[in-house]
């Protein structure tokens, strides 16, 4: 149902078509950003991302993790910006740094421009649900070439991305956040399950053998 609301809300606000991938964890959408930013091969567009959760780690923040925007080529995104979201971004260079946004001062930008009533406003600040109330609200007007004021956090302040799995899809591959320059010289790489050999493509990976092969995910010459 929120996913449901949510793509009709940035339809509404931002207009085009609205595709919806859900995900479980941070490294999850770290590795679904990469792809969708490769899929718009430069288009213009938007990537609006909601990874929050309110427990936890997560109640240092006065309404769950900021959010902040920065572009790529002609493509938009804004995001949550703790945890590992923005790591496989940082990790390809993709760009130096993010504008942070403070919610009650964009929303009181926004009420003092008309675009929003005070109540409404005021309301949005503290809203739990920010993707849905706030989140497009703010694309809608950053897509027409208009700037949010924010404090810019460099790209350096993301952690760095594990060596792990990212995400394993319905054929039984599991991505990876390595790229070919992360394995070693000799070809095997040492993982908890043993150490694994390397295959350029799929189709040299032995029958009943598991290996580590480069795959489609990725961007530009960066192949996961």
């Amino acid at each position: 149902m929120a996913a449901g609301r949510q793509s009709v809300r940035t339809a509404s606000l931002v207009g085009g078509t609205v595709s919806f991938v859900g995900v479980a964890r941070d490294l999850e959408t770290a590795g679904n950003l990469i792809d969708i930013l490769d899929a718009y091969e430069g288009a213009p567009g938007a990537v609006l991302v909601n990874v929050a959760p309110r427990n936890g780690a997560a109640k240092k923040w006065e309404n769950g993790t900021p959010f902040g925007y920065f572009r790529y080529k002609q493509v938009l995104m804004v995001s949550s910006i703790d945890g590992l979201t923005l790591s496989l971004v940082k990790k390809l260079g993709l760009v130096d740094a993010v504008r942070v946004l403070n919610i009650p001062t964009v929303m009181e930008w926004f009420v003092s421009e008309n675009i929003l009533s005070r109540e409404e406003g005021e309301r949005i600040v503290n809203t739990q649900f920010r993707s849905y109330e706030c989140v497009p609200r703010v694309a809608a007007y950053l897509l027409e070439n208009k700037e949010v004021e924010g404090e810019r956090m460099s790209i350096a302040d993301v952690p760095d991305a594990p060596s792990a799995v990212w995400w394993a899809d319905n054929f039984g591959n599991c991505k990876t956040t390595l790229l070919r320059n992360d394995i070693p010289h000799d070809d095997r790489v040492e993982t908890r399950f043993g150490a694994l050999p390397y295959f350029e493509r799929l189709k040299d990976v032995p029958d009943g053998t598991v290996a580590l092969v480069t795959g489609s995910s990725g961007i530009g010459a960066h192949r996961f």
